[in-house]
């Protein structure tokens, strides 16, 4: 029953598009622009969807916009999480601080299929070192989450050690300390890594509730 709350909400909020061509992806736009397609065919012919995220550019209450396309023309957008009914199904786009956590193609019997980044993006780019450089690619996913379990970790003793000072728990229990305290450096450094980390997952569409919100 949320679900399908969700997915009328997420209806109500698309706007038509203005019928604008869709521009070209140009290199500057690597770090704040991600482009998707889908191909389907109908019964009039082919059609490709495109979904364009500008990751900077927000509506005034600061909501990201999602601009879908239809044969390169804007057929509608709406404000994330989004959600566009197509023949067979419904395009679903989420984002994240860092980029895209969904952007996938749903048909009405439940299959999932992810959209195709183009080659030109981000996305794109990452997506084509996966697949000439498996064993590459999966040593940078690896790293990656490395980088973000010890930022939860850290994230976790900073949530905990000030409760656990309150003066009714430490009568209780005792005196606590920081198990790990990190010059300012350091601190920098490591949230650096965590951002590039994020950054990272999401080109890959790759989200974790608890490890990417640390990134963030």
């Amino acid at each position: 029953m949320f679900q399908r709350w969700r997915r009328r909400r997420a209806v109500k909020r698309i706007t038509p598009g203005d019928g604008s061509p869709l521009r070209r992806f140009r290199v500057w736009q690597l770090l704040s622009r991600s482009l998707m397609h889908l191909d389907l065919f109908a019964s009039d012919g082919p059609a490709r969807y495109t979904v364009d995220v500008r990751q900077w550019k927000t509506d005034e209450n600061g909501y990201v916009i999602v601009h879908l396309y239809w044969n390169d023309r804007q057929h509608a957008t709406s404000r994330a999480p989004a959600l566009f009914p197509v023949e067979g199904g419904t395009i679903e786009v989420a984002t994240s601080a860092f980029g895209l956590k969904r952007c996938h193609y749903v048909t009405a019997e439940g299959t999932t299929h992810q959209l195709t980044p183009d080659p030109r993006s981000a996305e794109g780019r990452r997506a084509r070192f996966e697949h000439r450089r498996p064993g590459l690619s999966r040593v940078v996913g690896a790293v990656s989450i490395v980088a973000l379990l010890v930022g939860v970790a850290l994230l976790l003793q900073q949530i905990a050690v000030p409760v656990l000072q309150i003066p009714p728990v430490a009568e209780r229990i005792g005196p606590v300390e920081p198990l790990v305290r990190l010059p300012l450096w350091l601190t920098i450094t490591l949230a650096i890594t965590t951002a590039a980390a994020s950054t990272e997952r999401a080109l890959r569409l790759r989200y974790h509730w608890l490890l990417d919100a640390a990134g963030n």
